[in-house]
């Protein structure tokens, strides 16, 4: 494969060479052991298996040597691949950053996670990773969020936004739907770093195709730059018979050079020269190399040339374009494992590990001594360590939230309408809490009802851009475009979205600046986006998502865009609270109470399921007196309320609904009532919240549970029937409360197209099917 040269500049002397050969050489043997100890030494009485990857680490540790000692600097964060998280811990260690008391406890209870974690791991971790993909796009992401907060607040730009990731994370579907943003070529900042060393997690990737995908980053606005030799080959490469020395390596099939790794000297004169043209030249060349030479030239790579790759880094600052290196490297390089297929998790023996001792002058009786004080490597170590120091962030406290913004919310409206005006009450009752607010959604802001706020806010793009339909009386949406816009907008990838809404809502961790990043998007979208929204949150980004139509209630829409699993979805989320209020009131104080979690030490992410279906907002008959109506509101910021009790007496049944089904639960209550049935009628705002405090009084989880006292009264126990436009056992957990009979309605097929009425008598959500419910439960 031809590639394109990088122009190496006068190499570092050999004293800092050599001092920089030390340093790589430690830290692949701290790396080895760190895995070697976890796996071999400690003790593990559940007999499972502990598990890390030296092969992974090995084949990073020359880019992550070169970037750490020869390039870094303070302001730059980078995302590590996952299996090289011991690399990672070793560089940490060697700088003074990691107490060497964590390094005999990888993956051991609160020890070196198995990936790398800011919120878990004791040493500076800039990016959270494990999932593959999602940790390299989330440099993309980092990148527009500290653009955006230091467009419009007083923090500095970071530096370079690096992310080191394997090749076979380049079959992701992520990485691909990030790169063809409109706004990622204008993110000079990011640097990709490809370990290219074509093994995947079970065999030798047949063909990478790395031109192929070369291309497609050129393609995506990126420069590209490929270390493929190292500089020993290319010097055979310039004598005679190099030529088809070049052309035998660039054109064998990965599985060959792999194996000719694992080969002796005899078998690689033997096979290298091949059996096509210039083979005779080649066998000549071979015949001029000892046994050392000839093994080192066919490992010489560029991804384990210091040299390259410290040129390589250079290069791609030098471009205004974000860049990507493609570093050709050996899995294993260096170990007893160096090149096998199957050698992604294999571990070193005790007798392999101790010879890997030997070869990098490193002592298996002392194992995490670190390089003599005064040595020229120890110098480097205090030196880089000095260089990439960083001051602690120093976190603003996020802006006041008020409790209620004083709107009255009267005749029929949709929860999605609501929350359209909620952010224009919000700028007036707190404008410095709305400043902070920025939303984002993947081309479907107007329709999740953002166009009101769109034209009050702006759209934010990091270049200014001329609406040239500002002059067009029919447009609905002022599309101004600049760097003091609130508003994001995405292309239509629902993964795209939630990556940047980690990364806004990480503001107050990274920059010391907290936002209060909002996204919307079609419910259903939601599962497409769950893995790597779930995972911004375990990173530490708080934020609020906002699925929008929701249910079947978006019935003539058809099947595609009605969601079923979404509430079971928000209730098993950690680090989220999950909401789906009926009235514009509930979702008004819900909101106050989200934003209000946002951008501090413990805050908490919330999941909005939301929907376009209007409701008489009189049904909420809201209390006029201040003492009743502070009650209702905090009924329905703990979980739920008793919008009606039983006319006389002790209720012969309970009706819970939750979201766009309370008109009919209410209309149920009615006809009980009318047929002497009596009944409450309890609304939730929140499952989540309910079932929190049923753990709760459970004793198998924190917080409060009198939320259950007032809405299911032990005196009032009675069976229950549970209504909602979703899944019917995201409330089943309800008869657990007073363990009473309980009949549960809800949404268990796909979808299809019709009218409201139509779908809700299919699935049984309408008033008929509840009336039948509860008489079918009654004594």
């Amino acid at each position: 494969m031809a590639t394109e040269a990088v122009e190496i500049a006068a190499a570092p002397s050999e004293v800092d060479l050599e001092t920089l050969g030390s340093v790589e050489d430690r830290v692949l043997w701290l790396a080895a052991s760190i895995i070697h100890h976890a796996n071999k030494v400690r003790e593990t009485p559940s007999g499972v298996k502990v598990g890390g990857h030296q092969a992974s680490s090995a084949s990073m540790v020359g880019i992550m040597t070169a970037l750490w000692f020869g390039h870094l600097e303070a302001a730059d964060r980078v995302s590590v691949k996952p299996h090289a998280a011991p690399v990672l811990h070793a560089i940490n260690y060697l700088l003074g950053r990691l107490d060497p008391s964590y390094l005999t406890e990888l993956r051991a209870y609160k020890g070196l996670q198995s990936y790398p974690s800011r919120i878990k791991d004791p040493d500076p971790v800039d990016f959270s990773t494990g999932s593959v993909g999602i940790g390299a796009t989330a440099t993309i992401w980092s990148a527009i969020a500290n653009r955006y907060v230091a467009d419009h607040f007083d923090v500095s730009r970071a530096g370079r936004q690096i992310a080191l990731i394997g090749d076979a994370e380049l079959d992701e579907g992520a990485i691909w739907e990030a790169l063809v943003d409109p706004m990622v070529p204008s993110l000079g900042e990011l640097m990709w770093v490809v370990d290219l060393n074509r093994q995947s997690l079970d065999r030798i990737v047949p063909d990478i195709a790395a031109g192929r995908i070369r291309s497609m980053f050129e393609a995506a606005g990126w420069r590209t730059i490929t270390v493929k030799y190292g500089r020993f080959l290319r010097e055979l490469f310039e004598r005679k018979g190099g030529e088809a020395l070049r052309r035998r390596i660039d054109g064998m099939p990965n599985e060959e050079y792999q194996r000719l790794l694992r080969g002796s000297a005899e078998e690689l004169r033997e096979r290298l020269p091949g059996s096509g043209r210039g083979r005779r030249d080649l066998e000549r060349l071979v015949a001029e190399l000892d046994d050392a030479e000839l093994a080192r030239a066919i490992r010489d790579l560029g991804g384990h040339d210091l040299v390259d790759l410290i040129e390589a880094f250079r290069a791609a600052d030098a471009d205004e374009r974000p860049a990507v290196v493609f570093a050709y490297t050996i899995k294993a390089r260096g170990l007893a494992t160096e090149g096998h297929p199957a050698n992604h998790s294999a571990l070193l023996s005790a007798e392999e590990w101790e010879r890997l001792a030997d070869g990098l002058g490193a002592d298996a009786s002392d194992p995490w001594a670190r390089f003599p004080e005064g040595s020229p490597a120890a110098g480097l170590c205090a030196r880089t360590a000095e260089r990439l120091h960083r001051e602690p962030v120093e976190a603003e406290a996020p802006p006041a939230i008020p409790d209620d913004v004083g709107r009255e919310h009267r005749g029929k409206a949709s929860t999605q309408q609501a929350f359209g005006r909620f952010f224009v009450d919000l700028g007036h009752q707190a404008p410095e809490a709305a400043t902070s607010v920025v939303t984002v959604s993947p081309d479907v802001g107007t329709s999740t009802n953002l166009g009101g706020w769109i034209n009050h806010a702006g759209i934010w793009n990091p270049r200014e851009r001329v609406d040239w339909f500002a002059d067009d009386t029919n447009t609905l949406v002022q599309w101004r475009e600049g760097r003091q816009g609130q508003h994001v907008e995405l292309g239509i990838a629902e993964v795209n979205l939630v990556g940047l809404l980690g990364e806004l809502g990480a503001t107050w961790s990274r920059d010391g600046r907290p936002l209060l990043p909002i996204g919307t998007l079609y419910d259903p979208f939601v599962n497409r986006a769950l893995e790597p929204w779930s995972f911004g949150i375990y990173a530490g980004g708080q934020s609020i998502l906002v699925g929008t139509p929701s249910g079947v209630t978006l019935a003539p829409e058809g099947g595609a865009h009605q969601s079923i699993s979404t509430p079971s979805v928000g209730i098993g989320q950690p680090g989220c609270i999950a909401w789906e209020p009926a009235f514009g009131q509930d979702l008004e104080w819900a909101l106050l109470d989200a934003l209000g979690r946002l951008g501090r030490p413990g805050g908490e992410s919330a999941y909005f399921r939301l929907s376009t279906r209007p409701i008489d907002q009189a049904l909420a008959a809201l209390p006029d007196d201040p003492r009743s109506r502070e009650q209702r509101r905090q009924g329905a910021l703990g979980g739920g309320y008793l919008l009606r009790a039983a006319a006389e007496g002790l209720p012969a049944v309970t009706i819970v609904a939750m979201g766009v089904t309370v008109p009919e639960a209410c209309a149920a209550h009615d006809e009980l009532g009318a047929a002497g049935i009596a009944a409450d009628l309890v609304v939730l705002t929140s499952a989540d919240l309910v079932f929190r405090a049923l753990r709760a009084r459970q004793g198998l989880g924190p917080g409060d549970d009198a939320i259950l006292d007032r809405i299911f009264p032990a005196g009032r126990s009675a069976p229950l029937v549970t209504v909602m436009d979703g899944h019917p056992h995201a409330l089943a957990f309800l008869a657990g409360v007073n363990e009473v009979p309980l009949a549960s309605l809800g949404v268990d097929d796909f979808g299809q197209s019709g009218d409201v009425g139509d779908l809700y008598r299919h699935f049984g959500i309408d008033t008929e099917t509840i009336v039948g419910a509860a008489i079918d439960l009654l004594p």
